[in-house]
Parts: C-alpha cells; sequence; structure tokens
C-alpha cells in the first residue's frame, strides 16, 4: 500500500506524512549506465517517481509480476508513449504479459511487449527470471543481472523458496530483497513476503556481500536501529546504489 496508508494514524505514517524518511512508494527500481536505463516494475507511483527524479519519459520496463503494485502505473506510461509518438518496451515472461494485456487490453496500442522467459540482454546487463513463491498471492518472478563479473538479483515478492527457487540466489554482489514487516504475526497461509527476522534467516544461506530490504509496509521504521548484520540495510526512497 505504500506509506503512509491513507487510512492509518500509526507513529510512522504521520512521520511519513510529514515527508519523512518513512513516505516509501511502491516498490521499483531505476538502473542507469552508459549503455542505457530501464526500470524494474511500474507501480501506482511511477508519475511520482519519475518527477522526482526528473524523468520526462522512460523507454524500458521490466515486470516482476502482475499485481497493482508492479503495474497500476502501466497505463500511464503508455499514454506518455502516446503524447510523445514513442513506443514503450515491456518485457516479462510471457505468462505475465497475459495477465497484463487481459487487465488493460489497450496497452498493446502504444507498447511493444517482449516475451523474456529465455532470459535477455538490456542495457549492458545479461538478465534472467525466475519464478519465485510468493505465499498466498501465487508468484512472482525474481532477476539475476549480471554484468563485467557483478551479479545482483531484485526479489521483491517472495517467501519460504524453495531449495530450487534458492540457488540462483547464491554467489551475489547484491540482493535486493522484499520484507514487509519486522515480524509477521499472521499465519502463515495469509502470508505472501518474507519477514525481516526470516530474511535474515535466509541471507545466512545464501550469503551475498549485500543486501538491501524493500518492499516495506508501515511496520517498519526507519528510524529504529535493528542491529541489522554488517552489509544489511534498509532500502529508503530515492537511494542510489552504485553496482560494480
Amino acid at each position: 500500500m505504500g506509506v503512509p496508508r491513507v487510512y492509518c494514524d500509526c507513529e510512522i505514517c504521520d512521520e511519513a506524512r510529514q515527508q519523512g524518511i518513512n513516505r516509501r512508494y511502491r516498490s521499483s527500481v531505476l538502473l542507469e549506465g552508459r549503455e542505457g536505463s530501464f526500470l524494474i516494475d511500474c507501480g501506482p507511483d511511477w508519475r511520482k517517481a519519475m518527477e522526482r527524479k526528473g524523468l520526462r519519459f522512460i523507454e524500458h520496463i521490466v515486470v516482476t509480476h502482475a499485481h497493482f503494485d508492479h503495474i497500476g502505473g502501466l497505463p500511464e506510461w503508455a499514454d506518455s508513449c502516446r503524447w510523445l509518438n514513442r513506443r514503450g518496451q515491456l518485457y516479462a515472461p510471457q505468462e505475465v504479459i497475459n495477465m497484463i494485456v487481459r487487465q488493460y487490453p489497450w496497452l498493446a496500442a502504444q507498447l511493444d511487449m517482449h516475451a523474456i522467459d529465455q532470459g535477455f540482454d538490456l542495457a549492458g546487463w545479461h538478465i534472467e527470471g525466475w519464478k519465485v513463491f510468493h505465499g498466498k498471492n501465487g508468484y512472482s518472478y525474481a532477476y539475476r543481472l549480471s554484468k563485467q563479473g557483478y551479479v545482483w538479483v531484485y526479489c521483491s515478492d517472495a517467501i519460504a523458496l524453495s531449495e530450487e527457487q534458492k540457488e540462483p540466489l547464491r554467489g551475489l554482489d547484491l540482493l535486493i530483497l522484499g520484507t514487509s514487516f519486522y515480524e509477521e504475526k499472521a499465519e502463515f497461509s495469509t502470508r505472501s513476503v518474507y519477514d525481516i527476522k526470516e530474511a535474515l534467516v535466509l541471507l545466512q544461506e545464501v550469503q551475498p556481500k549485500r543486501a538491501l530490504f524493500t518492499h516495506m509496509s508501515h511496520d517498519i521504521d526507519l528510524r529504529r536501529d535493528y542491529a541489522l548484520p554488517e552489509g544489511v540495510e534498509l532500502a529508503y526512497a530515492g537511494q542510489l546504489v552504485e553496482l560494480g
């Protein structure tokens, strides 16, 4: 839902309303480099994020899964393509493309959609995706990106990964992982994303050199010291990370 949540008067949401550090958009990352740029995911905060960054157009967007918090900005992106008379390039596994087209059948008028089930190259990065368990919400895709010996993974929506699903998380320079709560109390069958305590156990197993937690709810207070291990951080809106 992002932070603050409209209905909530908790301390963290109130701090976020004052433009505090806990103000968070729906999860998305922008990669920029000499060989080009692209977004991963396009949620309903896409317009705000573009304005914050001072961008007027983005040509390439990679999508992890077809949930609203990750694709809710696609109609606005397509509209920008229409006004600028430029075609957007959307990349996702075929089953994700199929879901997007069912929800927004008019997007194909402005966007070229590329099925990436076999991996692909974009802006100098080689990108491989694989399906990950998303709890009660079904599935998402995580992406492993590599360039010139630097390897990182974006895995925003996952929980209780199987051994096979964990394998691409090994040998990483950076893991960006979704963690909605510090310790989620809800019944497991109702959950969909790791909490921080579970994520730390996963990190002990896969041993990335660095980890950033994203996709955080209003349970997480960035002003608080969670005594995270060295190399593990909580992400914040607008954070810049050098890759390589």
